[in-house]
């Protein structure tokens, strides 16, 4: 393998987590990560900290959601909310050994589930927290790679091809705060690409420049859009998975800051459903623009594919405080508009993306 654990997890330690002495560190995975997980161990050891790992088993969700009874839909353990308050700081690592296990289970439970977690979901948010993956066969087969051919794809996206990895994330942090300057003294944004015409208004919001501490890999600069602003249509050409299930070819029409129709070509059912989770799920949470260079095609998981360089993204749901959004929702799903083949973002009418390219200002 050509993926450092060792070096994976002083880059989450050092640079995503910032992990110190005394610190209570929740790790979250399936045993498939073992190699980044018994690195982790050893590096937030190593820094006189507390890991906590939790590796889930094959199979695991899946039989849960057989199994659950209304009690387990509707209420949160008590031990979970205690081990969310106590941490300092929150690692999840995606590694699935199958990507679809949850496609047969009803979307209106996890629904129901979603709104019981709510509460526990902002107590983990308020923490120091990170994202990342760690290449399986089944995450492979997703992207349609060999599994070598993922890992190098992994490793590119993190930066760690690179001689020095964290100096590589802060070039690519300068290059987005230089575009936050830009966005920010804008007040409207239009996305214009095939079936797709959609203005909204980012007046007052703060911008956030995602430079890899809450995503390990992330490259992407987003804000949380006016409620009420969004106006017009678009086409989601990248299919995402929330829940196990493909939900491809997303076309929403705005009105007034609302979703007020919705298609997808396929997964329409789990569309509808995430949509009539509560009311906050037909109005904007984030607005994002991908730019990790290492990122440069779909790999069937959101948390990756929204960083593609020259792509933009939008968030139904809960909208994060940091940018000034108060949307409220139980759920935050994030879906991709590619702009490399004729698209286009701009500012008050200025150019900030064309056919994939970040336009740098004179």
């Amino acid at each position: 393998m050509s993926l450092d654990p060792r070096a994976f997890a002083a880059l989450l330690c050092d640079y995503c987590l910032q992990v110190r002495a005394g610190q209570q560190v929740l790790v979250q995975s399936t045993t498939l990560a073992a190699p980044l997980l018994l690195a982790l161990q050893r590096e937030v050891m190593d820094r006189e900290a507390w890991p906590l790992l939790r590796a889930s088993l094959p199979e695991q969700d899946a039989e849960f959601w057989k199994a659950a009874r209304d009690v387990h839909v509707d209420t949160v353990p008590s031990a979970d909310r205690a081990e969310a308050e106590a941490i300092d700081a929150l690692l999840r690592i995606d590694a699935p050994y199958n990507t679809r296990a949850l496609a047969g289970v009803d979307p209106a439970l996890m629904t129901r589930a979603a709104l019981a977690r709510a509460e526990l979901r902002e107590v983990l948010l308020s923490r120091r927290w990170c994202g990342t993956l760690w290449p399986t066969a089944a995450g492979a087969q997703q992207a349609g790679m060999s599994l070598s051919d993922f890992e190098e794809f992994v490793e590119r996206a993190l930066f760690l091809d690179r001689d020095d990895p964290i100096a590589a994330w802060g070039e690519l942090s300068a290059l987005q705060e230089a575009m936050i300057s830009r966005l920010s003294a804008a007040s409207e944004i239009r996305i214009q690409a095939e079936r797709t015409d959609l203005t909204l208004s980012v007046a007052g919001r703060s911008w956030v420049n995602s430079d890899g501490k809450r995503n390990m890999p992330s490259g992407e600069v987003f804000t949380g859009p006016v409620e009420r602003s969004a106006e017009g249509r678009i086409r989601f050409d990248i299919p995402t998975s929330p829940r196990g299930v493909e939900v491809a070819g997303i076309e929403l029409e705005f009105r007034e800051g609302r979703v007020v129709n919705a298609r997808a070509e396929r997964g329409d059912a789990v569309l509808q459903a995430m949509l009539d989770t509560d009311d906050g799920a037909r109005v904007l949470g984030e607005l994002g623009i991908g730019t990790n260079p290492g990122v440069d095609r779909p790999i069937g998981s959101i948390m990756v594919d929204e960083k593609i360089g020259g792509t933009v993204h939008l968030a139904v749901g809960r909208s994060y405080p940091e940018t000034g959004g108060t949307n409220v929702s139980a759920i935050h799903w994030d879906m991709i508009c590619d702009l490399r083949q004729g698209g286009s973002l701009t500012a008050d009418g200025a150019a900030v993306v064309v056919d994939g390219a970040v336009v740098q200002s004179d």
